[in-house]
């Protein structure tokens, strides 16, 4: 198997709004090197693509995990577990993400879910105006 040639035919997949296929090409490639960041990124990114938000956060995690410092991938998973309505799990990637790189996605999405934690009284959230 060529794993570059296969890279670039998941991409081409994403590109053409085919994340379920994409994902397919991506899975052996992961499996064959689990270590290839940016084939799990990939493979994260179509799984949020397709709706597959749990395959998504189990991706992101491990890419968390191994690199702290990465911020897209704690900004993927903040929107994955915004879209999973846990919102007070996403609040702290999405502000970690914001912190380390100030782009104006991050904070908006940071703005977003606070708003749903404090409307929503999760614990843990901005306390609600009295």
């Amino acid at each position: 198997m060529d794993y570059v040639e296969e890279y670039r035919r998941a991409e081409l997949f994403m590109e053409a709004g085919d994340p379920h296929e994409a994902a397919r090409i991506l899975q052996p490639l992961l499996v064959a090197e689990p270590g290839n960041a940016a084939v799990r990124l990939q493979l994260a990114l179509a799984y949020f693509a397709s709706a597959q938000l749990r395959r998504a956060e189990g991706e992101l995690r491990a890419l968390v995990e191994r690199d702290p410092t990465d911020h897209y991938a704690h900004h993927v998973l903040g929107r994955t577990l915004e879209r999973l309505n846990r919102h007070a799990e996403a609040l702290p990637h999405l502000r970690l993400a914001s912190a380390m790189s100030p782009l104006d996605d991050y904070r908006q999405a940071v703005d977003r879910v606070a708003a749903r934690v404090n409307v929503r009284g999760v614990p843990g959230g901005p306390p609600s105006a009295s």
